[in-house]
């Protein structure tokens, strides 16, 4: 018991506790719509878009947290523009902003002589490292994710499997697409001091996508989401504290690990259900493309 117990009773590994589960909620509810609307690769580009503004804030002086932000507008401002654009596809738009922001940030770096550690950071994380004020910050974060998630849920919800329903609704569906990217950043910016940019969508992408053969509901998916992730949070630190690994990477490495065994799970317990009583192998659940039943919106 001595095992599983001693290292949370130091505080910075407290405190890495608290911030992986603030992040988890918070990946959770950007990450489900990520994984329902196949934005993966959008999740990817917007997390290595910020290398530019963290750059120019580390050379500055500055405020990474602010400079992270900065490219994370930026980011967001790209990919709604692009995305309007009648003869650009929207994974071109994406691939170009990714490949210019990345680009820029390195030509920032390259021309310091001294920002190794702190790029390395920005790359990895450093969940260790959390202080009490950047536990309060993700609290902010996670009150402002959850006040976007619920006035936005039902033009989400009509943008993610049916569009032109969503502009029949008059939910205006570019908007709340626009709107989506901005929780998506939300939770890169928040996540990428914990995890660092390199494996913060084992947070944002593995817990949704470990739910979603589980839950009836959106809400299911999140709420499991943000279980898995605070699971993964909890035993990839304890992982790391005994094994002496980077706690960030075996954080991530540990929920995608979840992710593969929810879905060997979740296969074989329907190849079961379908032996023992003759129900369709994906009745009750929704997959990120389509629902095969309507899923409920509460």
């Amino acid at each position: 018991m001595e095992w599983l117990t001693a290292p949370f009773e130091v505080a910075f590994v407290q405190r890495a506790l608290w911030a992986g589960v603030l992040v988890s909620a918070i990946c959770a509810l950007a990450g489900t719509w990520v994984v329902l609307r196949g934005m993966a690769f959008l999740g990817d580009a917007m997390s290595h878009g910020l290398l530019p503004g963290v750059a120019v804030a580390a050379l500055l002086g500055g405020n990474l947290l602010v400079g992270a932000v900065a490219s994370a507008a930026v980011m967001t401002a790209g990919v709604t523009a692009l995305g309007r654009a009648p003869r650009l596809s929207q994974d071109t738009g994406i691939g170009l902003l990714f490949v210019g922001m990345l680009s820029l940030g390195v030509i920032i770096v390259s021309r310091s002589q001294s920002f190794a550690v702190d790029l390395t950071g920005f790359l990895f994380g450093d969940v260790l490292a959390v202080r009490e004020s950047d536990l309060v910050l993700l609290a902010v974060a996670l009150l402002l994710a959850l006040a976007v998630s619920v006035l936005g849920h039902r033009a989400f919800l009509a943008l993610a499997f049916d569009e032109r329903k969503a502009r029949t609704l008059g939910l205006r569906p570019r908007l709340a697409h626009a709107v989506l990217l901005g929780l998506l950043a939300l939770a890169i910016v928040a996540s990428f001091h914990i995890v660092g940019t390199l494996l913060v969508l084992g947070l944002l992408i593995a817990p949704p996508a470990a739910a979603l053969p589980w839950a009836r509901s959106v809400h299911g998916v999140m709420a499991l989401a943000a279980a898995l992730g605070a699971a993964a949070t909890f035993g990839g630190l304890l992982l790391s504290w005994h094994l002496g690994t980077a706690a960030g990477a075996t954080v991530s490495a540990l929920a995608v690990s979840l992710f593969f065994l929810s879905h060997l799970a979740s296969g074989f317990h329907h190849r079961r259900r379908t032996r023992r009583a003759g129900l369709p192998a994906r009745a009750g659940t929704f997959t990120a493309n389509a629902p095969t039943t309507r899923p409920n919106e509460t």
